[in-house]
């Protein structure tokens, strides 16, 4: 059980914190609600280029690393489509630094256009590497496009395009920083050694100051229910052939999001799965597949991708995986193997969070999408799941009305002989 201490300040941050007595160190974590749903469909890449720009000095720190590395610390961050997540470790005798830091940067950033330029390259560089140049890093860019036709989950965290992050201006930049990253669009997360008296003192002397801003109200557009399979081929110089599959599924705080997750598990967790066994293992027609599931705070995405063994195509593989997919919508699951998952869903959760870090970033998610003491429920709703729940929830998913499909193929290199008879 983890203890959850809580409060909430005038300005309308809110603090969580749990107390560690078994380490000398502290996290101080920042979780502000803003990720790339929020962003305009002709000015996507905005969350993750922040994620950058808010360790390119603030108001009266213009050097943010080192003060934290001169402290013994450590820090980081990431962003997705739903929030960005800020922490820094520190040890205890050190902590106040952390939330002079956080609160500073979270007042203003040093605006200035060359912390905009560097942080501006990096994000470009990033951009090309991962998405551009990289084998397959195209496919959260087709595989979104193709699943959501209104949600702004239709980009991925990086961008839409280049261009936009490319053509943004310091203007749109601020007023981006303005309208999100304020006090109470935000959830200071405290774990470690210190008490909850004292991190009180320290948010009440840091962060009150910072005024309230005012945030716009979310107000997305809903995905429509998807009717006919939906089907996308590409050539690209990939090493071999593969094939994703997404099916859309509940939002993150619907309670079939844990037969959702268990399903994935069942199908491709371990070499005892049933995809492993069946199409890997058996029939050997796959050297590698896996199904996961994107947990997105909105409506997400099942994925199933596989990567077919020689001499077998993606039409072999595709037709082999809705042949297992008919399989749990047919019957129900064995309890050995419905008990195998929960197993492993409980020692999970004990040894994730063991590190006070790793509870200080769960405490802040638990807060957003509800309360940060439903942390302590979420082995039990894996409990709560039976045979019948995967059933149902296999049978309303697992459709081809219900399916995005990507043939992700390789380009097919022609002999020079071959060609030149052709000629």
């Amino acid at each position: 059980m983890i203890k959850v201490n809580k409060h909430i300040l005038p300005n309308g941050l809110r603090i969580v914190h749990h107390e560690d007595p078994t380490t000398q160190m502290v996290a101080v974590n920042i979780l502000y609600n803003v990720g790339a749903r929020d962003e305009d469909e002709n000015h996507t890449g905005f969350a993750h280029l922040f994620e950058h720009l808010m360790f390119g000095g603030s108001t009266h720190v213009p050097d943010y690393d080192t003060p934290v590395q001169n402290a013994g610390g450590e820090n980081n961050a990431w962003t997705n489509n739903d929030f960005t997540n800020y922490y820094i470790t520190l040890p205890y005798q050190n902590v106040e630094i952390a939330f002079w830091l956080e609160s500073d940067r979270m007042l203003e950033l040093d605006f200035n256009p060359k912390s905009l330029e560097v942080q501006r390259q990096v994000v470009i560089e990033e951009f090309k590497q991962r998405h551009l140049n990289q084998p397959y890093g195209d496919v959260s860019h087709l595989m979104r496009s193709m699943a959501y036709t209104r949600h702004p989950y239709q980009w991925p965290t990086i961008g839409k395009n280049i261009n936009h992050i490319a053509q943004a201006t310091l203007e749109e930049v601020k007023e981006f920083f303005y309208r999100f990253y304020a006090p109470n669009n935000a959830i200071l997360s405290v774990t470690g050694h210190i008490s909850f008296e004292e991190t009180l003192r320290l948010a009440n002397k840091w962060f009150t100051p910072i005024p309230a801003r005012a945030v716009p109200n979310r107000n997305l557009p809903k995905e429509p229910v998807q009717s006919s399979p939906r089907r996308l081929e590409v050539e690209r110089d990939v090493p071999v052939d593969t094939l994703y599959m997404a099916f859309h599924m509940c939002d993150r705080k619907h309670p079939h999001y844990y037969a959702f997750d268990m399903l994935s598990d069942i199908l491709s967790s371990g070499k005892s799965s049933r995809l492993e066994q069946e199409l890997v293992q058996k029939q050997r027609i796959c050297t590698s597949i896996d199904a996961y599931i994107t947990g997105s705070i909105d409506e997400g995405l099942f994925h199933i991708v596989a990567k077919p063994a020689y001499g077998f195509s993606l039409a072999n593989i595709e037709k082999a995986i809705w042949k297992e997919l008919e399989k749990i919508r047919n019957a129900t699951v064995a309890e050995s193997e419905i008990e195998k998952v929960k197993n492993r869903y409980e020692s999970e959760f004990i040894f994730n969070n063991i590190h006070y870090l790793n509870v200080a970033s769960n405490l802040a998610f638990f807060e957003l999408i509800g309360k940060a003491e439903d942390i302590n429920e979420e082995v039990a709703k894996y409990r709560n799941i039976n045979a019948a729940d995967l059933q149902a929830t296999a049978i309303k998913t697992f459709v081809s009305e219900n399916c995005c499909t990507l043939l992700y193929k390789a380009k097919k290199n022609v002999p020079t002989d071959i060609l030149q008879k052709t000629l």
